[in-house]
């Protein structure tokens, strides 16, 4: 899943609590996956389908480019 926009990655809504996602987490399409911070606004990620995170390809507070890979999602049936 690629990202919609330049910022900074989050994995959690806030640094004391747990990340939103992990690898093997069944999702749900529209389900919020992770955080990008740009230009001091917090902006919600959903997930674009429904199934398993298989990788999560960027770190925590990383910098991050629009149409960076961040999620590889398959299948429900892929763990």
């Amino acid at each position: 899943m690629p990202a919609p926009m330049h910022g900074v990655f989050y994995r959690a809504a806030s640094p004391d609590e747990p990340p939103l996602v992990e690898v093997g987490s069944r999702i749900e399409a529209e389900q919020k996956i992770c955080i990008i911070e740009a230009m001091k606004t917090f902006i919600d990620v959903a997930a674009e389908t429904s199934g398993v995170v298989l990788a999560i390809l960027a770190e925590n507070g990383d910098e991050i480019e629009a149409g960076q890979a961040l999620f590889r999602i398959g299948p429900a049936d892929s763990r």
